[in-house]
């Protein structure tokens, strides 16, 4: 479920937001779900009236249209930091476990740097065939600052045509053009953008639907922009910042290359280091990880700061269940034919163990090949791979369960006001500033969806994408179609519902035997084009948020992608070409972080769907109970709905059945040793500090946070630079570098 959250930190000598009224509560979902509290003089203004508190709170109601935008030292700054991002976001998609590129560090960042240019660079006018700008037009404004932030969330980011370019390259060998590989990029991007136009009237300028990560990621602009300078607070936590930044960045070379010891530290195994039930048990790198714990940021990430703790117990009690009863209940008691494939791999096999040679399973026109298939037998998968599609199909029809009973009057109030259009007596404040600016027309989205269009078939027809044109159509529909409804999920729970097994069962039943990649194809349509829309609608959010000019937003998000997209491939083909005996299986890497685990599980899932078809699938004995899971996703909300109308004071409705669900769908098959230090940390950072030192959590959390991932992303990418990019440069075996097992779980193999 590829969602980014924004953090923020607020000054202290500021007004303090509810959210500080709200700390006894530990629960941030309640902040942003709270009752609106409307002071009397708010009830006496109008433009006021409608406004969540929370809004009032944190957003400026007062604006400057004079502030420059579109600058000499946006586009300078965005090539830089969005070009940052585009290398590191892509390059950790092939990671089995990442930290984000922090949007926190590129707003700090371009906040320090957009000052500087403004006083080193010469008032001067510049004529470059006719095009005039001035270099320095006028102090660094905040309007710069944030339009240069969204660029990097535009751009800054992996593709969503990397599942298509990289499956079809690893698993069949088939190397893509180079311009077609780049237009079928932004052809998918850009999809997404302009599915944003048919929600941006009904979940942008209404002010009750507030967006809370759009609210977090505007209170740190407020803090940095607080009259043009930092105060000593603020100074202070500045300081903080770049010393965890560079203190990550140090120590992430001793997990990641110098001592991988650090990366799994398996308990169990210092005890019996050769037992086989043991390295089960214990190894974080293949194993079940149990007392496993990690120093390597990579498997902790800045989530122990971000999620509210009940999401996070709600998680961990997943992993649990999961890894430390349903896979030793399987593999040791041989539940649901566990240990007759490799319980902890995500690869598919035959009835005999073998690797399945799916590429076999198609013809010389590339249909499904009925006779390899009756000669090689049912695709067989690992028993934890089941329950991840079982739980896949629990999720999608659970969240709108779970919406629709918990939210349910809201929900229809809401719906019912936008989609009778009823006007406000007078519009409210943040609709009337924004007002003063030209809205973008509806006709620049439909000419973007046209030429996505129209690139996208002609790719289809041209360069082997295997996907029938009328199933793609249906896949535009279906993926516009969910933007309003998932958009409005989102706009008031930020939770983002994966849909993308479900879309690939859909197509599988439109298109039973085609080629794999034609199931990808229509699965990057109809569900990850979604995806792309809500981050865009987010970013507009913010930019009404800060009153920027709509059509400077909308040009700074496309203007993101055209940096990122040509460093996205140029990266996909680095790793390919480097690391593809890790990324296909060939070879193990011994950290187990160079698995390929999305493109393999993209791959699975298009050969069950796409190739062999569910009809076939479902014909199984194996494969027919997962069909319950759709059952499940109904039935569990319900109970949880009467149990929470019964017993109030019990929280039932914190369990919520789709954040659950979609945690089940994790695969901890290659690592599984960040579990047990995420909820200690997450214990530490979001139940005791901001509990009991909320002072201190509000200043540094999510501050710390932001700089930790930074400074990993940098010495990853610096690791890769230093001893990859050039010619493999191994770090030589020591103790805390075995080249057996640098967990010192070694097995009965190893005795």
């Amino acid at each position: 479920m590829p969602s980014r959250i924004r953090t923020s930190t607020i000054d202290e000598n500021r007004e303090k937001p509810s959210i500080d009224n709200h700390a006894e509560k530990n629960d941030f979902e309640e902040i942003f779900k709270s009752e609106e509290k409307v002071t009397s003089s708010d009830e006496k203004d109008p433009e006021l009236d409608g406004i969540p508190e929370l809004v009032k709170e944190i957003v400026s109601m007062e604006d400057d249209p004079t502030l420059p935008t579109l600058t000499f030292r946006f586009f300078v700054l965005t090539i830089v930091f969005v070009g940052l991002g585009a290398f590191v976001s892509q390059l950790s998609w092939f990671r089995t476990t990442s930290a984000p590129y922090s949007l926190f560090f590129v707003q700090i960042c371009t906040h320090w740097a957009g000052r500087w240019m403004h006083q080193i660079l010469p008032p001067k006018e510049i004529n470059i065939l006719g095009f005039k700008f001035n270099l320095n037009p006028a102090p660094f404004s905040i309007k710069e600052h944030v339009l240069i932030t969204l660029s990097a969330s535009a751009g800054a980011t992996s593709n969503l045509g990397e599942i298509i370019v990289s499956v079809k390259d690893l698993f069949y060998h088939e190397h893509m053009n180079p311009f077609g590989a780049i237009a079928l990029m932004v052809s998918t991007i850009w999809t997404g953008y302009s599915f944003a136009a048919l929600a941006r009237n009904f979940l942008i300028y209404d002010p009750e639907l507030v967006w809370p990560a759009a609210l977090m990621q505007t209170t740190l602009y407020r803090t940095l922009r607080s009259d043009g300078v930092l105060n000593d607070s603020s100074k202070k936590q500045m300081k903080v910042f770049w010393l965890v930044l560079a203190g990550v960045f140090v120590w992430q070379f001793f997990p990641e290359y110098i001592f991988p010891f650090t990366s799994s530290l398996a308990v169990l195994c210092w005890f019996a280091p050769y037992n086989d039930n043991v390295k089960f048990v214990g190894s974080g790198l293949g194993g079940m990880g149990v007392l496993n714990f990690t120093l390597n940021w990579s498997n902790i990430t800045s989530s122990i700061m971000l999620y509210p703790w009940w999401t996070q117990v709600i998680g961990f009690v997943a992993f649990v269940i999961s890894v430390w009863i349903l896979v030793p209940l399987s593999y040791f008691g041989n539940l649901w034919g566990g240990r007759d494939f490799p319980i902890m791999s995500n690869r598919l096999f035959t009835a005999n163990g073998e690797k399945y040679p799916f590429q076999k399973l198609m013809t010389a026109d590339m249909k499904f090949n009925q006779t390899a298939y009756e000669e090689y037998g049912e695709v067989h998968m690992g028993t934890y791979n089941l329950w991840i599609i079982f739980f896949g199909y629990c999720t999608f029809i659970s969240a709108f369960m779970y919406i629709g009973l918990f939210a349910g009057p809201k929900l229809v109030k809401t719906l019912k006001r936008l989609y009778r259009r009823e006007p406000r007596a007078e519009p409210d404040r943040l609709n009337k500033l924004m007002a003063a600016y030209p809205e973008v027309p509806f006709w620049w989205y439909a000419v973007l969806f046209i030429c996505c269009f129209t690139t996208m078939t002609i790719l289809i027809f041209t360069q082997d994408l295997y996907i029938p044109w009328w199933t793609y159509v249906v896949g535009v529909v279906i993926g516009g179609a969910t933007v309003i409804p998932m958009g409005y999920i989102y706009a008031i729970s930020n939770y983002q519902v994966a849909v993308g097994t479900f879309n690939e069962l859909v197509y599988g039943y439109l298109a039973p035997g085609t080629h794999p990649v034609g199931s990808l194809v229509y699965r990057v349509v109809a569900g990850q084009c979604w995806y792309r829309a809500q981050t865009i609608l987010q970013d507009q959010k913010i930019g009404h948020y800060m009153h920027i000019p709509p059509r400077a937003t909308f040009f700074s998000q496309l203007w993101g992608n055209i940096i990122g997209i040509p460093i996205n491939y140029l990266v996909i083909r680095w790793v390919i070409d480097s690391k593809r005996a890790f990324l296909d299986g060939t070879q193990k890497d011994p950290l187990n972080q160079w698995t390929g685990q999305n493109p393999t599980s993209y791959n699975n899932s298009a050969v069950q769907y796409g190739l062999v078809g569910p009809a076939r699938l479902f014909q199984s004995t194996i494969y027919s109970p997962l069909l319950w899971g759709f059952l499940v996703g109904v039935i569990v909300p319900i109970i949880l709905y009467l149990l929470h109308k019964k017993f109030p004071k019990g929280r039932f409705d914190l369990w919520n059945v789709t954040i659950f669900s979609s945690n089940m769908e994790i695969f901890y098959g290659n690592v599984s040793n960040g579990p047990l230090t995420q909820i200690l940390g997450g214990f530490f950072c979001m139940f005791y500090l901001f509990r009991y030192r909320h002072e201190t959590w509000r200043k540094y959390n999510y501050l710390v946070g932001a700089a930790a991932d930074t400074g990993y992303n940098l010495a990853l990418m610096c690791i890769f630079l230093f001893f990859g990019a050039f010619g493999s440069v191994a770090m030589p075996h020591w103790w805390g570098n075995d080249p057996v097992s640098v967990e010192k779980c070694y097995g009965s193999k190893a005795g």
